[in-house]
């Protein structure tokens, strides 16, 4: 059995039923049918998830950000240099970043998973070891990821999820990335999947001029023209980052535990393309947090199918957007479970003539 059959074995997808049963259930709540629109929607997502009116409210929530190291970065990419990643590593599990902010306003824990940051950081409670090497090779000369290793890094994800739930309890995992130079990797594997022009799918990043941008089209473009078969395994080798291609296994982790994962901007978005290569349906458990200003955000948001709950113009990374959707998330599980319908509460459902 291969590797794309087992992972198809293990994960179920979500049952056409169960979303119709809780379909019909809200449209019998006590409101009118369609009027809390989209939180509707997701709330018979959750249910699908949960496969079946879920007894919590998606409360028990944490947030998982891989980070690691791009050889891309040496191209010109970024505003910012490779240094940054490991110091906002540090930043990260010290609580002083935004995603930390955000996570606190809405009872998060954050976690780091290193895949692969060229400086490693000392042992932390928070921090998951996963390192795959010091930084990826640089996707605009060569492939990023040797071939051969590509599905040992989508099992460092898996092993991430497995240490992460060894250390705390989850109902949703929110997730996030970390590595100056990774915005041109998830361009280039949304590029590749979705057969857009680098130029189309390139975004500005950490805000880079005209002609870093040029740069990043012209790397993005290299690694494309390598490609030819457009297996996941050759994306993931030509211009994958560790981070992102462990975010897929992650993913498809996460779904075989049945957990909602949330999705943050265009680097989570590329992973799952990724994952959703693998097994289509580890699709079926991710919910679009929200819609970045990247390009290639939209592009992979279309192509997996998902409506982000939020739009508000973020760049960041970090969870931050999955962060903020989170009360969403929990406020449609509460409606499904909590509210009586029309039946339950002996109200009328005719108006009187």
């Amino acid at each position: 059995m291969n590797y794309e059959s087992q992972w198809r074995e293990q994960i179920a997808p979500a049952e056409p039923a169960v979303a119709a049963a809780a379909r019909a259930r809200i449209d019998d709540l006590t409101k009118p049918r369609g009027s809390l629109g989209r939180i509707e929607d997701l709330a018979v997502r959750l249910c699908a998830i949960a496969g079946g009116i879920p007894a919590h409210a998606f409360e028990r929530r944490a947030l998982l950000i891989a980070a690691a190291d791009h050889g891309v970065a040496e191209y010109g990419v970024s505003a910012y240099p490779s240094e940054v990643t490991a110091q906002m590593v540090l930043g990260l599990l010290g609580g002083i970043a935004a995603a930390n902010a955000f996570a606190r306003a809405v009872g998060a824990d954050v976690y780091v998973a290193d895949f692969g940051v060229r400086t490693p950081s000392p042992a932390h409670d928070r921090l998951i070891d996963v390192r795959c090497g010091a930084g990826t090779a640089n996707l605009a000369e060569g492939p990023a990821i040797a071939a051969e290793r590509v599905e040992a890094v989508v099992n460092a994800g898996v092993a991430a999820f497995e240490a992460l739930r060894a250390r705390a309890a989850f109902d949703t995992l929110a997730l996030g990335d970390l590595g100056i130079g990774n915005t041109t990797a998830a361009a280039a594997i949304v590029a590749a999947f979705t057969h857009t022009p680098a130029a189309n799918a390139a975004g500005r990043g950490t805000g880079i001029d005209d002609r870093r941008l040029a740069r990043k089209i012209a790397a993005i473009e290299s690694g494309l023209a390598r490609i030819g078969e457009h297996s996941w395994r050759r994306i993931a080798s030509e211009v994958g980052g560790f981070e992102i291609v462990g975010l897929a296994g992650v993913i498809l982790a996460a779904a075989r535990a049945r957990v909602a994962v949330v999705l943050d901007g265009s680097i989570v978005t590329a992973a799952a393309l990724l994952a959703g290569a693998i097994a289509p349906a580890s699709i079926d458990y991710c919910i679009a947090g929200h819609r970045s200003r990247e390009p290639a955000h939209s592009l992979a948001l279309d192509a997996l199918g998902l409506v982000p709950l939020l739009d508000l113009d973020l760049a960041l990374g970090e969870a931050t957007g999955a962060t903020l959707a989170l009360p969403l998330i929990s406020a449609a599980a509460r409606m499904v479970h909590e509210m009586r319908t029309f039946s339950e509460a002996g109200v009328a459902t005719e108006s009187v003539r």
